[in-house]
């Protein structure tokens, strides 16, 4: 049984930092890309991160998170990691960990096109 189980999350001032884990379970880490996605109220999900197969694999950001956000992995511990930083009101959002069994180990952007999903943990960042 596939678990994948956010944490890090919390309430955190603008300009302020939040590093959020993404802990998988009963899979092969190394075998799926992985990658983040935000829900905020109101609004669809988004893609925020992703990475390849491995730690040093490409990394890919929404444009609104680039140079602030920084995803990374490690598939010894079977987690995943997106460390946030110079925060804005604008990321107040639900965050969610997605994995994608691609034998091309590209990743994705649409979240239709990842097999498993976390059950997500809220950021909340106050002005």
């Amino acid at each position: 049984q596939v678990q994948l189980v956010e944490s890090g999350g919390g309430l955190a001032q603008a300009g302020g930092s939040l590093r959020l884990s993404c802990a998988a379970s009963g899979l092969t880490l190394s075998s799926y890309t992985m990658g983040w996605f935000r829900q905020g109220p109101g609004k669809e999900r988004e893609f925020v991160a992703g990475i390849g197969w491995r730690s040093d694999s490409d990394q890919y950001y929404t444009d609104s998170v680039k140079g602030r956000f920084t995803i990374s992995r490690d598939n010894a511990k079977s987690a995943v990691y997106l460390q946030m930083s110079s925060l804005k009101p604008e990321d107040t959002a639900v965050y969610y960990c997605a994995a994608d069994r691609r034998f091309t180990g590209a990743v994705m952007f649409r979240a239709e096109e990842y097999d498993y999903w976390g059950q997500g943990t809220q950021v909340t960042v106050s002005s």
